[in-house]
């Protein structure tokens, strides 16, 4: 679950990361009145779950609370388009309004999961408020990387260590090691797989400030946090992933794919992803209905699959053990006729009542092309993507 950034920095302030003084507005009025509070001079931000703001115009400096008011009211309202949204964007719906500040060097700071280290990894770089996977793409030796104890956390001499590698100046040092450490403790604390400072800045007055925030909290932990799991805004997921999440299906929509792929078990439907490539066309989608699923589960799974416009046929990949073939057969049948769907099903079941299955999905209207193993799924699929064209 992501956080918006003033989620974020409220966040960093109780573990005691220096952030600059700002409030959320949703209203151009409210982005006035905060404005003149933090002195006129500020900076206006759009609120969403997506990098490049600044590019896409939803970062401006303003001079003044009129000036505020006036970039507000071209962000609150309308969706915002950047490299990391589709091409419709993310709607903002507030906006942060802070203080500005002096930057004299800005820096990167951030922790995530090494799932090779099995820890908790900080990564820092002297390269601040820049794109940080073109930087480790092009200049991987600027980023430093140090792994936490998953047992005793990061020990005060690295995050010493990792602020002197920076090139701190010696009597911020102290500061920046705790900031490090703050930023490490959080990320433990509050089950995050990232916490991120780009950037990390030293100010003209000699002070280190988070001056940007990015939290994504783990999903599964959210039961540890209802607190947290409060500050989630369904507006900007896709509309098709928070349905699924409410349903209790793992999924993932995919650009430029046209089969829709319903799979029980997340290793299979890797695979069964790699046999779509290999049929020569894309996945539409990760999805696992899990192996509890139940009737209700697979229809809604299903229907998520094929309201999807991009999707032009459905591969069906179900190994039967927890979760029976029959129930996904009548799962799948009540999916299609809620939805309407008159999409080709090429379908493979395997597993406990595998024939029974079968047997219901061949009694059905449905479309089905049979599969007898899955090295058959790429022909059908390429076949039945030919045959059907772009028609739904």
């Amino acid at each position: 679950m992501k956080l918006h950034e003033y989620q974020a920095k409220d966040l960093f302030a109780r573990y005691g990361i220096p952030v600059p003084r700002g409030e959320v507005a949703s209203t151009a009025a409210e982005a006035r009145s905060v404005a003149e509070k933090l002195g006129g001079k500020v900076v206006v931000k759009a609120q969403v779950h997506a990098g490049g703001r600044g590019k896409a115009g939803g970062v401006k400096l303003v001079q003044s609370p009129a000036d505020a008011e006036k970039a507000a009211a071209g962000m609150l309202g309308r969706n915002l388009v950047t490299h990391q949204t589709s091409a419709k964007g993310v709607p903002v719906r507030k906006v942060l309004v802070s203080e500005t500040t002096a930057i004299a060097t800005e820096l990167y700071l951030a922790v995530v999961v090494d799932g090779n280290a099995a820890a908790p990894l900080v990564m820092a770089s002297r390269a601040g408020g820049m794109n940080i996977e073109e930087v480790a793409e092009k200049h991987p030796e600027q980023i430093i990387r140090v792994a936490g104890d998953p047992v005793y956390g990061l020990w005060p001499y690295r995050a010493r260590d990792m602020a002197r590698e920076l090139g701190i100046p010696p009597k911020l040092v102290r500061d920046t090691t705790a900031l490090i450490s703050n930023l490490y403790r959080a990320f433990v604390e509050l089950d995050c797989t990232l916490a991120e400072v780009n950037p990390l800045v030293i100010t003209a007055d000699e002070k280190v400030m988070a001056v940007d925030a990015k939290i994504t909290i783990e999903d599964d932990a959210l039961f540890r946090h209802p607190d947290l799991a409060k500050l989630a805004d369904p507006e900007q997921e896709d509309e098709l992933e928070h349905r699924a999440d409410r349903a209790g299906v793992k999924y993932v929509k995919l650009e430029n794919g046209t089969v829709g792929c319903m799979v029980n078990g997340a290793g299979l439907a890797m695979a069964t992803m790699d046999i779509t490539k290999k049929a020569g066309t894309n996945p539409a989608n990760f999805l696992d209905v899990g192996g509890s699923a139940n009737e209700e589960r697979i229809a809604e799974a299903f229907s998520i699959i094929v309201s999807d416009t991009d999707v032009k046929a459905v591969l069906v990949n179900i190994f039967g053990g927890i979760l029976r073939c029959d129930i996904a057969a009548r799962g799948v049948v009540m999916g299609a006729e809620r939805s309407r769907s008159r999409l080709p099903i090429v379908a493979l079941m395997r597993g406990t009542n595998a024939k029974e299955g079968r047997e219901i999905l061949q009694a059905s209207s449905l479309n089905v092309t049979f599969l007898n193993d899955l090295s058959e799924a790429a022909p059908a699929v390429a076949g039945v993507l030919s045959t059907r064209g772009g028609a739904r």
